[in-house]
């Protein structure tokens, strides 16, 4: 049985992002495209998909395409042969990344509760100011 491929809009719709932005990181070189039709149409197996998913949980951490690119090298290299040594440096490498994710994923923690605090400010003025109005009819 052969590698499933999927075209580039079922992709889109796969992973939520805009055929736009995938190709923006094909350019990139954060991802190729398995395969291509004839007509030279681009065509994705389920391993380009996970790659794109990976990516697109990599955004909003502000990975920059350099560390993305890094990151995503990391992960190609276990599939090869490096010997031991070699996946030792990248397992580490690889950890600084993940430290940078968690310090990221605080940092947004923090911005995601001051804007809670900020959506209860405004919900406890509403329900004053509504107390308020009823009071003056």
């Amino acid at each position: 049985m052969g590698i499933r491929h999927a075209q580039i809009g079922e992709v889109a719709e796969r992973t939520g992002l805009s055929l736009r932005t995938i190709r923006y990181y094909e350019e990139m070189g954060l991802v190729e495209p398995s395969a291509r039709t004839a007509g030279g149409f681009r065509l994705y197996s389920d391993t380009d998909v996970s790659r794109l998913q990976l990516i697109k949980r990599m955004k909003p951490l502000d990975f920059s395409l350099e560390e993305m690119r890094d990151v995503l090298g990391i992960l190609d290299s276990f599939d090869s042969a490096e010997g031991e040594e070699g996946a030792a440096q990248a397992v580490a490498r690889l950890g600084t990344y993940h430290d940078a994710a968690l310090a990221r994923v605080a940092a947004l923690q923090q911005q995601l509760a001051v804007a809670e605090g900020f959506a209860a400010d405004l919900r406890r003025e509403i329900t004053r100011q509504k107390k308020l109005v009823s009071r003056s009819r």
